[in-house]
């Protein structure tokens, strides 16, 4: 997948050789020290670059990490979505492919990392605007809901709108799933957590 920059705008690692070694870099560093303890002169060293370089394209570290962000979210959720098949319909395949998707966001390495360390990263995806990579999101559920719709697994509607509530859904259980678990009661596992969640999908999105 074409990654794609924090700004919206596209990168092709072909015609684009520093991208992938410097995001590459500051995911290292990130994952060892997190966001506040790292450089762009940091990041420039191990990137095998000079800073000037990266001031040419990234401001500021949280820009730079904005973009880290989307290329690790966007390969999370691709990674997390089953191949289309004859036999899978377009609502078990968004169904699949959220589920799948939070475990995989609440596993990712940087993602346990901003958590525990940067959590203000994003705070501002949440509470005041979308990100580049919501929006890829956005746009591959939309088109899964529309494939849905088509084959009548779906429950008809507004195909963006109801991309956007299954997003917000996930995001909750993504970032939040952790406040309401309870690993010593077999009834409030992540577990149990998530086949309520697949449940909660199922329904919402059944004709």
């Amino acid at each position: 997948m074409t990654p794609i920059r924090h700004n919206g705008s596209h990168s092709d690692p072909a015609l684009d050789p520093v991208l992938d070694p410097v995001l590459d870099a500051v995911r290292d560093r990130v994952l060892a020290v997190g966001v506040r303890r790292t450089t762009l002169t940091d990041v420039a060293r191990r990137a095998g670059v000079s800073r000037m370089t990266l001031y040419r394209r990234w401001p500021d570290v949280r820009t730079l990490v904005g973009d880290l962000m989307t290329r690790e979210w966007i390969a999370a959720a691709t990674a997390a979505m089953p191949a289309p098949t004859a036999d899978l319909t377009g609502r078990a395949r968004i169904v699949e492919s959220l589920v799948n998707g939070v475990g995989a966001f609440r596993s990712h390495p940087l993602f346990r990392k901003i958590v525990d360390v940067d959590p203000e990263l994003l705070l501002p995806y949440v509470l005041d605007r979308r990100g580049a990579s919501q929006d890829a999101l956005l746009e591959l559920l939309a088109a899964a809901v529309r494939e849905g719709h088509a084959d009548g697994s779906v429950r008809p509607g507004h195909a963006e709108r109801q991309a956007r509530t299954l997003l917000l859904v996930v995001q909750s259980f993504t970032l939040s799933l952790r406040t309401m678990t309870d690993e010593d009661d077999p009834g409030l596992t992540t577990a149990a957590f998530t086949a309520e969640l697949r449940t909660l999908l199922e329904r919402t999105l059944t004709p």
